[in-house]
């Protein structure tokens, strides 16, 4: 075993091996090398090896390259190999045309909260429609629960949630079922709790930027080489060593960089030179709508394959629940605004943001409606609300379909959350497990947090360290017995089927329109290789729309039907007339 640690400005660093008990075997003297790096063989070692590293004498730490740590974030790092016995080599990745996507918390996803329980239900996603898995943070967070984004060990997989070997067989088995695997990834910043980084160099960050989590993580500065090839080991690490099929950026835009090329674009790269041929993607969350992001590295992008594009959630809130705080306010939810988003992918091309105070958002002509990531909700949409409540807390069960057969009809990549396909009640919390006195600084913001919110007056914000918080956040499989649920479950299944053969909307060559009919209705237009179909979505009141008249119209789908748990029998189009009621949504194919 090699180890080769950077603690540039320090004059040794041993490595302190221990037992199965934590009791230390010995100290292991690392030999200086260039560029203020330490390194060292050991042959007699096996997998398994648990160590830490002390820096000139001190205190011992974790490795923070480590790459398991089954005790946690503050025990003994262990050595690891990738060896697994891989059953994928069928496997060829996924196709970043036709992501959909279901995004996943491990921890809450089944009662045992491990990789391996989930695997049972992998079946149920393939039958749904689901093609690629996102699983949010899996990288080491102290404690035993956590949304993730309060990791401290990039390279070890959440000991909780099963580890390593947990991990791998995960991914092999939801490639046998077809499912692709992307792990969201958070680059931006780094927990502070178990965090040691500084014991080894002050060099990981840099106060030439500043984050809202502090000092930004040093990309551009002194030492950032060091810094940077931590970032690019793992991403070539969750992709060469557990097959993954891509990554999920977390918060690109809190990503700082002013070098050349921009990290980024070297992520990319990265991602694709590291999976021997398969394909993968690699998206980025990003508040920005910059299309910089997925234009090609050949034309001056950063080569991304998506981008989130939250403006059509903002707008659908805003029309069909009514939200208007916070950044809600620079949106209208009119029916011409949301045929424009559609239009585009995003809504903001440059226009001022009332919330933001500046010009926010480029122009997204020509870039192809794949890139863009829409949801009707997300982990963030979901447990950044006070009481962690899903969209059907906030809109009718009509609402929630129609807002669903949009999502599922339109040209761009969907995003769903957990449970989603079901329209689960149970609530998506805010949880940690820090230690005492962090724990108590994260109750005390979270709740001054909503403070100054008026929709959220009078409400008690659930405490974020109880247990209680985490469990209630667990889904309820069982839900999906009752009727209401199958209704929507039904729905999703059909409208993901649809999505999967039907010409018109899985051809590549194929274009999109959208436009209001009235302050209350809007119709999506789909094109292809001769045929239309017409997604017409009611937001409230009647809609009565006559159709072409030298047209042949059939209906496809309405969101009313009582087998998706609707109340509306007959087809909403007799002969060339189309008529909703209320929030609704039907899909008609013309052909002329």
């Amino acid at each position: 075993m090699r180890w080769r640690v950077w603690a540039p400005g320090h004059k040794g660093v041993d490595v302190v091996l221990y037992d199965a008990e934590d009791r230390v075997l010995r100290k292991v003297p690392l030999t200086a090398e260039a560029d203020g790096c330490f390194g060292g063989a050991l042959p007699d070692l096996a997998e398994g090896t648990r160590y830490k590293l002390s820096v000139d004498g001190g205190d011992p730490f974790p490795d923070p390259w480590s790459r398991s740590q089954p005790q946690g974030v503050h025990g003994p790092s262990e050595v690891v190999v990738s060896d697994h016995g891989w059953t994928d080599s069928h496997w060829k990745g996924p196709d970043p045309q036709a992501l959909v996507i279901y995004e996943v918390h491990v921890g809450t996803a089944t009662p045992e909260g491990t990789f391996e329980a989930f695997i049972p239900k992998l079946a149920h996603l393939r039958e749904l429609g689901v093609n690629t898995l996102e699983l949010l943070p899996v990288a080491s967070f102290p404690g035993a629960r956590n949304w993730g984004y309060d990791g401290v060990d990039l390279f070890a997989p959440q000991a909780t949630y099963g580890g390593p070997k947990g991990l791998r067989k995960f991914i092999d088995a939801a490639h046998a079922h077809g499912l692709a695997v992307l792990i969201d990834a958070v680059y931006n910043h780094f927990g502070p709790d178990g965090n040691y980084l500084r014991a080894y160099s002050p060099h990981y960050f840099t106060g030439k930027h500043h984050t809202p989590w502090g000092d930004a993580v040093n990309y551009d500065s002194e030492g950032s080489r060091f810094v940077r090839s931590l970032v690019l080991s793992n991403v070539e690490m969750w992709i060469r060593d557990y097959h993954a099929d891509g990554l999920r950026l977390d918060a690109a835009h809190a990503l700082v960089d002013e070098g050349q090329p921009h990290l980024l674009a070297e992520i990319v790269e990265r991602a694709h030179a590291s999976a021997s041929g398969r394909r993968v993607v690699v998206i980025a969350e990003d508040e920005r709508n910059e299309r910089k992001l997925v234009t090609p590295a050949s034309e001056g992008g950063y080569g991304l394959d998506g981008v989130w594009a939250d403006d059509l959630h903002h707008q659908l809130r805003r029309a069909f629940a009514g939200d208007h705080e916070g950044y809600y306010q620079d949106y209208t939810g009119s029916a011409e605004d949301l045929a424009a988003t559609l239009r585009q992918g995003w809504f903001y091309t440059g226009q001022k943001s009332k919330n933001l105070g500046h010009a926010r958002g480029t122009d997204p002509k020509g870039l192809g409606p794949w890139h863009f990531v829409h949801c009707i909700q997300n982990h963030d949409q979901v447990g950044n609300r006070p009481l962690g409540n899903r969209l059907s807390e906030d809109v009718s069960p009509a609402a929630y379909r129609a807002m669903s057969t949009l999502l599922l009809m339109s040209p761009f990549t969907p995003l769903l959350f957990m449970g989603q396909e079901w329209n689960a009640r149970t609530p998506f919390l805010y949880f940690t497990d820090h230690n005492a006195e962090l724990g108590k600084l994260v109750t005390e913001g979270r709740r001054k947090e909503f403070a100054g919110f008026s929709r959220f007056k009078g409400e008690e914000v659930p405490d974020p360290q109880a247990r209680d918080t985490f469990t209630r956040s667990t889904l309820d499989w069982d839900e999906l017995d009752n009727a209401e649920a199958a209704g929507v479950h039904t729905l999703y299944k059909e409208l993901l089927r649809l999505r999967a053969t039907e010409p018109v909307l899985t051809s590549r060559q194929g274009t999109h329109d959208a436009r209001a009919l009235g302050p209350d209705a809007f119709v999506l237009e789909r094109r292809a290789e001769g045929d239309t179909f017409l997604i017409f979505v009611n937001l409230r009141g009647s809609l009565v729309h006559t159709l072409n008249p030298h047209a042949s119209a059939g209906i496809v789908m309405w969101s009313e039907n009582p087998r998706y748990g609707g109340t509306v029998e007959a087809s909403p189009l007799t002969g060339n007339v189309v008529r909703l009621e209320g929030p609704s949504a039907a899909v008609v194919k013309l052909r002329e």
